[in-house]
């Protein structure tokens, strides 16, 4: 399965059928070429791109699978029509029975941002976005108030692209701040952070994970030596069971389960400053 080939084919940015079939791929032990076509909303581009398909599964020996979400009926026609490839029609595959279910039509609409200028959905999303990029890596201390949630935890240990995927995919201001040698001297959190605290999630790393990012970046430092990745690792979850702070490591998580760990967190966290809510379960590391 090595050289087989994937295409993600829509008449719009891609996202959603790379999202929906990276999901369903997944699931089978395999590592597929992927090839994203975007913006194939014209039957000459559905012709072109089918020539491609076709092309690949004749030079591979093997019928690609192709994902699509496609609206215009010509282009979904040409390249339904595909002969020497797997096609996943994904909008149909729910989007007919849901209209049969649900007694109206949908509204076909194209393209995953359509009417963003009316979206504040959107306008939160680039807020935040603009918000974590400001954040990273603990640049500005400012407007820390206004954080839904601060990423704490060793340098290279995930918090930059947790934050990215927060902030893009669900409009939160994802700050966060790496832990650095002489805070562990100090043994407590940086004093920018303490009144934020309650916000504050933990991101931590196996050590030797750690060495290898770490030299991959710069290769045979003190920074990047496995007895001081021991040691940040050690003294971090140290600091975040001392301050209370929920963690979890990242060594084996995709960000989409640190993203969802983290969100069932920060709505406890809002839950618990609601008057007459209990207290929620602690989170498990």
């Amino acid at each position: 399965m090595l050289n087989r080939t994937v295409f993600f084919v829509s008449d719009g940015t891609g996202i959603t059928a790379e999202t929906f079939g990276n999901s369903i791929l997944n699931q089978f032990a395999i590592k597929p070429r992927h090839v994203r076509r975007p913006f194939i909303d014209t039957a000459d581009k559905a012709h072109q791109v089918v020539r491609e398909i076709n092309h690949t599964g004749d030079s591979e020996g093997k019928k690609p699978i192709v994902f699509i979400t496609l609206i215009d009926t010509e282009v979904l026609r040409i390249v339904k029509d595909l002969s020497r490839a797997m096609v996943l029609d994904m909008f149909n595959t729910f989007i007919e029975p849901l209209e049969a279910e649900l007694g109206m039509t949908s509204n076909h609409r194209v393209g995953r941002f359509s009417d963003v200028s009316k979206s504040q959905e959107y306008t939160d999303r680039i807020e935040a976005i603009n918000f974590s990029l400001a954040h990273d890596d603990g640049q500005s201390a400012k407007n820390l108030e206004a954080a839904d949630v601060i990423l704490v935890g060793v340098s290279r240990s995930g918090k930059t692209p947790t934050s990215l995927y927060l902030a893009m995919q669900h409009g939160i201001k994802a700050a966060n701040y790496p832990l650095i040698p002489e805070d562990f001297e100090r043994a407590q959190l940086p004093s920018t952070l303490m009144p934020h605290k309650s916000k504050c999630f933990g991101l931590t790393i196996d050590p030797a994970r750690l060495n290898q990012i770490r030299n991959e970046r710069r290769p045979g430092s003190k920074y990047a030596a496995l007895d001081n990745c021991r040691y940040e690792v050690r003294e971090a979850e140290s600091m975040m069971r001392r301050e209370g702070i929920a963690w979890l490591s990242s060594t084996h998580k995709s960000i989409e389960e640190i993203a969802t760990t983290i969100l069932r967190v920060h709505a406890q966290q809002s839950s618990r400053r609601m008057p007459g809510s209990t207290r929620p379960s602690s989170t498990e590391h």
